[in-house]
């Protein structure tokens, strides 16, 4: 094993959107700083943040249901607001960069395109009238229209009614100033200007060890994976540690023996989209069109309708349709759930599963489900689609975050958290969506934990990385809304505003 003399100040392990955040974000912040990414695989972003193992939707809470559930007849805008929020920081940060030539022409990772919201049936009809008439009363959400007029709404999106039974009840939801991003895009960029301010990228490379010294720093060791050294073994020194490794994240917290790891467990959870590029097929839909997510389904595996623009060309995707594999990546091991079995965190996965039994039914559905069946599931969105036209393909693996709970022993925790050491030495990210969308925002959140006492000093420069948004809630006005859409379209030659 070879024994790296340097201290980096920073090892970011994982190279999707989120290392590639936080790296983005602490280049700019302490310039002088010493930052390392490790990337287990040969390139950036090949699992979670690839534009085909996401939907790649920007989420605004424009479409997306699970944000405003409705419990004992009450809804509230909260879960929605504070996501639209977190996504114009995101935006606003990438704005940032983009005005200072650090990223290249918007176009190449984010477009404008509508978010809709797409029901059927007499009792989804009205919740989806509840909620455009709570939501459409806030400043970020005032663009929303709400239809229940078949002609309307094949004006917004002709492929959801032409075909249809005139006699279905159906309804949706229209926001023109939606997006689609290509994570896997910006991730590569993000990465690159980490490097080009001085940072060190290794690829083909496994983290298998993490130790934390009498001293406080963190001894990484690692193992090369791929090239002329594979099978090499080196011992890394870091004063700082981010785990961005998607479904990994939870093992080698384990490995790192943290307290704050825990009580907390992953159900990994696999996915397949149908896509097509037939021209024909493609013009006849441009929309983000999310539905309601079938009984069980957990929050990433609500059905949507999606156009996709990947390196300048469009898609069509329809799904995810979701599935069970014991892997934590896509690119993983199927021992994976199993080695990340702990005494600590069996009762908590045992009492999940039992408290979600209509979730285990879900799954085993999809699983067992064929094509032609899944193919019925587009047809319910897009009547005239035709087998022919798509193919299934693999998406990326997601780990379900459960944890303990005093009064169930265990709950399935919804979104993303984030689990710091208490000393602010390492710190990681669990869960999935609403995941890279918020990036921005939730790694803000770590710097915050892992460095108080550099929060005072950062402001200003996060004030400057983040115009018109930082210490702003944007829904505050319609004068506030207005000029923050206003401020992105311009920046980032969108059309977000009207």
């Amino acid at each position: 094993m070879t024994n790296s003399r340097k201290t980096y100040d920073v090892v970011l392990i994982g190279g999707g959107i989120m290392s590639a955040t936080i790296g983005a974000l602490l280049s700019r912040l302490e310039p002088s700083w010493s930052i390392k990414v490790i990337e287990r695989l040969d390139e950036l972003a090949l699992e979670s943040s690839n534009p085909w193992n996401n939907a790649g939707t920007g989420h605004a809470a424009h479409c997306e249901l699970n944000y405003t559930p409705e419990k004992n007849g009450r809804m509230t805008p909260d879960k929605a607001l504070q996501i639209n929020q977190q996504y114009h920081e995101s935006r606003a940060f990438w704005s940032h960069l983009v005005q200072a030539d650090e990223l290249p022409e918007p176009s190449k990772f984010i477009n404008t395109m509508p978010h809709m919201t797409f029901v059927r049936g007499e009792e989804n009809v009205a919740y989806l009238k509840r909620r455009w008439e709570m939501l459409s009363k806030e400043p970020v959400f005032r663009l929303m229209e709400f239809s229940d007029d078949p002609a309307k709404i094949a004006e917004w999106a002709p492929s959801l009614v032409v075909g249809r039974d005139k006699s279905e009840k159906i309804a949706a939801t229209f926001t023109p100033s939606g997006t689609d991003v290509d994570f896997g895009a910006l991730t590569k960029m993000l990465v690159d200007g980490v490097v080009e301010r001085g940072g060190e990228l290794e690829l083909g490379t496994d983290v298998i060890g993490l130790r934390q010294q009498r001293d406080g720093v963190w001894q990484v060791t690692t193992k090369k994976r791929s090239g002329a050294d594979r099978g090499r073994k080196q011992l890394i020194r870091a004063r700082f540690v981010f785990v961005g490794a998607g479904g990994r994240a939870l093992t080698l917290l384990q490995k790192a023996r943290i307290p704050e790891i825990r009580g907390y467990g992953g159900f990994p959870i696999s996915g397949q989209f149908l896509r097509t590029d037939n021209p024909a097929v493609v013009e006849k839909h441009e929309a983000k069109v999310y539905g309601k997510a079938s009984v069980g389904a957990p929050p990433m595996s609500v059905p949507h309708l999606d156009t996709r623009i990947v390196n300048g060309k469009k898609y069509l995707m329809f799904g995810p349709y979701a599935g069970f594999s014991p892997k934590y990546l896509k690119f993983g091991s199927y021992l994976d759930l199993f080695a990340s079995l702990r005494f600590h965190n069996i009762l908590p996965m045992l009492a999940v599963a039992r408290d979600n039994f209509d979730l285990v039914t879900y799954l085993v559905g999809q699983v067992l489900a064929s094509r032609g069946k899944k193919f019925q599931e587009l047809r319910a969105f897009f009547p005239e689609a035709e087998l022919k036209d798509w193919e299934l393909i693999t998406a990326g693996q997601r780990v379900q975050v459960m944890k303990k709970d005093r009064e169930r022993g265990g709950i399935l925790q919804m979104g993303t958290e984030v689990i710091a050491k208490a000393d602010g030495s390492i710190a990681g990210l669990l869960g999935a969506s609403p995941g890279a969308t918020v990036a921005v925002s939730v790694m803000i959140d770590v710097l915050d934990r892992c460095f108080p006492d550099k929060k005072g000093e950062w402001e200003p420069k996060l004030k400057e990385m983040l115009p018109f948004v930082y210490g702003v809630t944007v829904n505050a006005s319609r004068e506030d809304a207005r000029r923050v859409l206003r401020e992105m379209s311009e920046k980032l030659g969108l059309k977000l505003f009207n």
